[in-house]
């Protein structure tokens, strides 16, 4: 086990000024507080806090971080307070392992909704200091580097976490040795027999190529130093997991793969990066596709480098990274290296305030504002993964601002990520000049001009073509806030009508005083409720006029069917059923052509099932465009036909003909009575559903005759139910999608107009 001396001689060989006493109390008081506790591999427990400890001296961090590695176990596992370690070592070192305590209590390794809960709380915590992250990861590399231990349920659990959620974290912060040895270790335990494969065949090649990583090197050296360039060349070789994941995406050999060997080339400064890279391309072949600049792109967690492959030495690929020795820290250690970050912990200054110019850090504080934003927890688990694991593409402003996307990204996504006003007011884009629809993906270098306007809300869909977090997140919320505001808005209507009934003139701040004796908490949410049909309106005005008993007379019942009554008179008289069903005999064969096709949909072509089997439908309704759901009541409405609307109770708008039979059961609910109207827009077509009762004769071809009807008069049958078979004759339901009133009636004339048809009538159950 390292002694305290041991590891103090690690910081100082990093920080000479290191508080060496204060390490020491540490080591001490973690050592006495876990001295009677064992590991599951039977090592005493403070080799833990101990061996996580030495890993963040290999990321050269504060002597705070470190004391806090050992202490980060105490206030959970033994007798230790937080008001005991703030007397003992300062509140700033309290205050990382009170956060790592909370952290500690996170049980990632559960069910979904659980996992996405802790997770939010998680970002919570390292937001405020991003050593507490540091830690947590280093805490969760130890343990995964004694996995073996741990029961093969539970060890199986944990590697999927760390290859979800730690690794990729540990990536976002651009720690990429860390988040390297963490997927290995992962695939180690999750794929034990493709890790072996890919092990073993490493070993091989390794044998098969000794010798040619050598001449590389000496090959790069000497071309480099012919050009008086001063640089460090280093070979690597690719790790097993980054090795299976790109197999099984690019669906390849381990032999067809290029870059299983890699070079880096460490120069002095950036003007070197480019001279090296005209060097190594006049010297070799460049292999086309391959080359990438994060030098004057850096990607999100600050990493930059210039990356390229080319045909090297005996014919083979070689793939290169160069860099500066300032770039290789922040490439390997990410947020650790970042000197504005030590240098505001050595000076006693908040460590995550003082690291929030980092790109790393600026990704992190986006996302707890995020997920601050009151999301689904599963949804911001959900988004978090896809922007943890994406690939990035970086596109520009007209005025170059440089915006970086994950791949896939849409022009809707780069308007949110320009400002959440822009997202919101977006009606359009240019992609390099030419006007492109919003649901184009983004490449990268592509130049993007988002074209808005102050009437535009975004419509809910487009969380669907989004693929950020931040987008999603804010479109879902606008939604909701549009939502809430048609519900206000409707509620407001019908406490309207009801205080006016009493007497009484409506205004919102009247809802006050009613507020104590109401289960909401402010007026929007009354309005809101109201709205939606879940709280009555006469609750809401004895709420606020106690002494007044509310009046329910019955004009607006008498004005709903007075309504009814008018549309009858002016109704064609129906057709009386005649004697023509003797007209011919029953025949068996007709009766089963139609027995054989009873339930069956008919479809139109040119129409696909989604829009055709979609029976609620929303129309336009004039005063009530936006998010308020509205419905067809059974039997449907069509242009032309007289309607009313009724509130549903938790689902917006229910839309009746005026002779529904349904509507009887409103008489006695006249404030949920709306009055409304047809609002439809002529340019844009769309069918509405009706139904029809046909009588037919059972003969051969009749169903035919009727389906041609229909379809040359360009009708859609959604639906046909066989409802009441005679000898001679069949009554059928036929549900249909037509554009108007006069296009039904066409059909049902056309209908008519067929010797085997006798009667057609329009039904609303």
């Amino acid at each position: 086990m390292m002694q305290p001396q041991e590891l103090v001689a690690r910081v100082k060989g990093y920080d000479p000024g290191v508080d060496a006493a204060l390490l020491e109390r540490a080591y001490d008081y973690a050592r006495k507080a876990h001295a009677h506790q064992k590991r599951a591999s039977g090592q005493p427990f403070f080799s833990h806090p101990l061996e996580v400890a030495a890993i963040l001296t290999e990321m050269r961090l504060d002597e705070a971080t470190i004391a806090s590695a050992l202490l980060h176990d105490t206030i959970e596992d033994t007798s230790a307070t937080r008001d005991e370690i703030d007397r003992l070592f300062g509140e700033e070192i309290g205050h990382l392992v009170e956060g790592l305590t909370k952290l500690k209590r996170l049980d990632l390794v559960s069910k979904k909704a659980e996992q996405a809960e802790n997770f939010r709380k998680l970002l919570l915590a390292i937001s405020s200091d991003i050593r507490v992250l540091l830690v947590k990861l280093a805490d969760r590399l130890h343990n995964m580097r004694t996995l073996e231990h741990m029961r093969p349920a539970k060890r199986r659990l944990v590697a999927e976490e760390t290859l979800e959620i730690y690794a990729p974290l540990a990536g976002r912060m651009g720690i990429q040795w860390l988040r390297d040895e963490l997927e290995d270790l992962s695939f180690r335990w999750l794929e034990p027999e493709a890790h072996r494969t890919i092990t073993h065949r490493l070993e091989e090649l390794r044998r098969e190529n000794r010798g040619l990583i050598d001449e590389i090197l000496a090959a790069l050296e000497a071309k480099l130093e012919q050009n008086d360039i001063k640089a460090k060349v280093t070979g690597r070789e690719k790790k097993p997991y980054s090795i299976w994941r790109k197999m099984e995406n690019k669906q390849i050999s381990l032999e067809q793969l290029s870059d299983i060997y890699g070079f880096r080339i460490i120069v002095e400064n950036v003007d070197d990066c480019y001279r090296a890279l005209g060097v190594v391309h006049t010297t070799w072949r460049m292999v086309p596709g391959r080359f990438k600049d994060y030098v004057s792109n850096p990607k999100q967690n600050d990493y930059q480098s210039i990356h390229t492959t080319i045909v090297g030495p005996r014919h083979q690929r070689v793939e290169l990274q160069i860099r500066t020795q300032r770039m290789h820290e922040v490439a390997e250690l990410g947020v650790a290296a970042h000197a504005l970050y030590k240098d505001g912990v050595n000076g006693g200054g908040n460590g995550a305030a003082d690291h929030a110019e980092t790109n790393a850090y600026q990704w992190l504080r986006r996302l707890v504002e995020t997920l601050l934003e009151g999301d689904n927890p599963e949804e911001f688990l959900e988004h978090t993964k896809l922007e943890l694991f994406h690939d990035q593409v970086f596109c520009f402003t007209p005025k170059g601002r440089l915006i970086a996307l994950p791949t896939g990204a849409t022009p809707i996504d780069f308007a949110y990520a320009v400002h959440t006003d822009v997202g919101h007011s977006c009606v359009g884009a240019k992609i390099n000049g030419r006007h492109m629809p919003l649901v184009t993906r983004l490449m990268n270098g592509d130049e993007v001009e988002i074209i808005t306007s102050d009437a535009q809300t975004p419509p809910a869909a487009w969380e669907k073509i989004a693929i950020t977090g931040k987008a999603r997140s804010a479109i879902r919320r606008a939604t909701r806030e549009a939502r809430l505001k048609q519900y206000c808005e409707l509620g407001r209507r019908i406490l309207s009508a009801a205080f006016e009934r009493i007497g009484k003139s409506y205004e919102d701040k009247l809802l006050a005083r009613g507020l104590h004796r109401l289960p909401q908490k402010s007026e929007d949410e009354v309005l809101a409720a109201v709205g939606r049909g879940e709280l009555a309106s006469d609750d809401v005005v004895r709420a606020v006029f106690p002494d007044i008993e509310p009046r329910r007379p019955d004009a607006a019942r008498r004005a709903l069917r007075n309504r009814r009554q008018e549309a009858s008179a002016s109704k064609p008289g129906r057709r009386k059923r005649s004697g023509t069903q003797a007209r011919t005999g029953r025949r068996e064969e007709g009766w089963f052509s139609l027995k054989k096709v009873m339930n069956l949909k008919f479809r139109i072509p040119g129409k696909s099932a989604g829009q055709q089997d979609d029976a609620r439908r929303g129309i336009p309704i004039r005063g009530h465009r936006g998010d308020v759901p509205v419905e067809f009541a059974e039997g449907g409405a069509v242009p032309g036909d007289r309607i009313v609307g009724s509130l549903t109770r938790g689902s917006g708008i229910r839309i009746y003909h005026i002779h529904s039979p349904e509507l009887e059961r409103y008489d006695d609910q006249p404030e949920r009575w709306l009055d409304v109207t047809w609002d439809v827009d002529e340019s844009r077509a769309e069918r509405f559903p009706a139904k029809i009762v046909v009588t037919a004769l059972n003969e051969p071809g009749t169903l035919a005759q009727i389906a041609k009807v229909i379809g040359e008069a360009d009708g859609n049958i959604d639906n046909l139910r066989m409802l009441h078979r005679a000898a001679d004759f069949t009554e059928m339901l036929i549900e249909l999608e037509v554009w108007d009133l006069k296009h039904l009636n066409e059909i049902v004339t056309g209908l008519k107009a067929r010797p085997a048809v006798s009667r057609v009538e329009r039904v609303f159950r």
